[in-house]
């Protein structure tokens, strides 16, 4: 169950009440918006130079991206290793979980699509996107920065342009954003053309986006609907993973947005404690158990979307 976004408003009602200059009312635009974007856009973690149009400052997605990259690196790497000093045949503990895991995606996602021949070659990238997108996803559901943006409040009072300040505004998941998905369904074009390429050649592979043997006005309307089709399947994929890993997030927000609305509509605390106990924390954990649930199911998704396509490309005539 993930009380993140509760967290998160309780965070931002409580700085707009603090403000002397100001007595904003309750924006739940503006906190569904601040906890699910890439905010430092504006305003990045790490300044880096432009090189050819294209900022490279770090920002909190990117961040998010890197401890990703690194706790998978890190922990995958210490049971394998673990697991090799051991010298036994049978794993155990946490190894048995990553056994499983690579089983799973091994027999049930990559060798039905691409066939037992091309079951070794395909399996680690296939692997590698379950795992890090998965991991990506749930990392979402952990509050971890705003428990230390409460410990900064209360405790530590840093400076409001300090790097932990900085750190604490935005969405966590990195998934949510549109660029990451984009990038990962990028990699799996990649992985199309190069698995057509390399199982029937390159020019055959372009050769294979129509079949042989039609009459050759039909090819003026078969090539750019297959063209298009190249395009569509990461385009489908960036849009279903960031759409659904962002979707949960903003109904959770919105509906804990009850209950400062409802107390400033009718001017009494009460009422917004009132609405929060009947409707919105019932509404709210309920969603959050879903959101464990997308968060497996939008992993196995895309990988499995992956290995289909990449699939199509070797098996053309099936």
């Amino acid at each position: 169950m993930s009380f993140t976004p509760a967290l998160t408003a309780v965070q931002e009602h409580a700085q707009h009440a603090a403000s002397p200059v100001e007595a904003e009312r309750f924006n739940a635009g503006k906190v569904i918006i601040e906890h699910i974007s890439n905010t430092g856009v504006d305003h990045p973690l790490i300044h880096l130079p432009t090189i050819f149009g294209i900022d490279f400052s770090v920002t909190k997605h990117v961040l998010m991206l890197w401890l990703v990259a690194a706790f998978v690196f890190t922990s995958v790497t210490w049971l394998v290793r673990r697991y090799l000093r051991q010298g036994r045949l049978v794993p155990s503990g946490p190894m048995n979980g990553l056994e499983a895991v690579v089983e799973f995606v091994r027999d049930s996602i990559v060798q039905p699509n691409v066939g037992r021949k091309w079951v070794t070659t395909w399996t680690p990238l296939i692997l590698t996107f379950f795992i890090f997108i998965l991991c990506a996803n749930a990392i979402g559901l952990i509050p971890i920065f705003e428990v230390v943006g409460l410990l900064d409040r209360f405790v530590l009072h840093t400076d409001h342009e300090s790097f932990l300040n900085r750190v604490l505004h935005g969405g966590t998941t990195a998934t949510a954003n549109f660029n990451v998905t984009a990038g990962l369904a990028t990699v799996t074009f990649g992985a199309i053309i190069a698995a057509g390429s390399i199982a029937h050649g390159f020019l055959q592979h372009w050769k294979n986006l129509a079949p042989p043997g039609l009459a050759w006005p039909l090819y003026f309307l078969l090539i750019p609907i297959e063209i298009m089709g190249m395009f569509v399947r990461p385009f489908a994929l960036t849009m279903r993973l960031a759409a659904n890993m962002t979707g949960g997030h903003i109904a959770i927000l919105a509906i804990l947005s009850f209950v400062f609305l409802f107390a400033e509509m009718f001017g009494r605390a009460i009422a917004g404690i009132g609405v929060g106990l009947a409707v919105s924390v019932p509404l709210a954990v309920a969603i959050s158990g879903l959101e464990i649930i997308v968060v497996l199911v939008q992993a196995y998704v895309f990988t499995l979307l992956s290995a289909v396509f990449i699939g199509m490309a070797i098996h053309v005539h099936h």
